[in-house]
């Protein structure tokens, strides 16, 4: 197991906030979010994140990079409902040569409901794992 960060409840531990508004088709038959599409709020904040630091996702791949998803860790504090506004904030938490880990807490209205952490690879995109680029780990350490 690579996961080793704990994620926060503190918004203020966080780098980046993204919003999302929950849709219906995201929620289950007890009008809550299914717990699957936590990982797309995730994902979607994270490629939002790349972006605002000036390393769109599109630009690793024109590096000939991936990241995938090694792991990854959710835990359900409060149910999100249809038509909420999620806050999801992101952090780059820890970073090694290979991998680096996000974590994660998705709120509404100031209440904390969810927090996560995604623990990523870098590979090519032949899928052969490789360094990351000196961005991200110099980010790591500055932090």
């Amino acid at each position: 197991m690579r996961l080793t960060v704990d994620p926060s409840t503190d918004p203020q531990d966080y780098e980046f906030a993204h919003d999302i508004r929950v849709r219906f088709v995201e929620t289950d038959a007890m009008a809550i979010v299914h717990h699957s599409n936590y990982l797309a709020y995730f994902e979607e904040t994270r490629v939002a994140f790349l972006a605002h630091i000036g390393h769109p996702f599109t630009e690793w791949r024109s590096a000939g990079l991936e990241s995938p998803v090694l792991e990854s860790f959710v835990q359900y504090r409060q149910p999100c409902r249809f038509d909420e506004v999620l806050t999801v904030h992101v952090a780059l938490a820890a970073a090694t040569r290979a991998t680096f880990q996000m974590s994660y807490l998705v709120e509404v209205d100031g209440q904390a409901r969810t927090t996560g952490v995604t623990v990523h690879g870098c590979t090519t995109l032949l899928g052969r794992p490789t360094r990351l680029p000196a961005w991200l780990t110099e980010r790591s350490v500055t932090r």
